[in-house]
């Protein structure tokens, strides 16, 4: 029944990533109108990219790990830390190209993302081994 656990995984992983992704992107379109709000000033939209970032680097683990509990999966420690990692170092990295105007995270590296998150899902116990036990 570990399939079962990875298709909860992916489910889970494809809806935190779309509403991260969508909050960052809109999130940086915000900063960028208010940097130029302010005239591009120093600093102008620091505020905004910083709280953008934080906000969908915090939320993405919450995201997983509730998604998880309403799916009735426990054991979801690798899952919502190494998710929220990823998460956060993909983004990071790729920062320049979805702080761009029109700007997203490139495919392949969505689509590594997911693979990666739904390959941790299946780590830890799940409820039928705890039941054995």
């Amino acid at each position: 029944m570990q399939y079962v656990r990875h298709a909860k995984g992916a489910l889970t992983a494809v809806l935190a990533t779309a509403v991260c992704h969508t909050l960052i992107y809109a999130g940086y379109a915000w900063a960028r109108d208010s940097a130029a709000a302010s005239g591009d000033t120093l600093f102008s939209g620091a505020f905004e990219f910083f709280l953008t970032s934080v906000t969908s680097w915090a939320l993405m683990p919450v995201l997983l790990w509730a998604g998880m509990r309403l799916l009735g999966e426990t054991g979801n420690t690798m899952f919502v830390f190494g998710g929220g990692l990823v998460w956060a170092g993909a983004s990071g990295y790729f920062i320049d190209d979805i702080d761009s105007a029109g700007g997203h995270m490139p495919l392949l590296v969505l689509a590594a993302h997911l693979l990666l998150v739904t390959g941790l899902a299946g780590m830890g116990p799940s409820r039928r081994r705890l039941a054995d036990q």
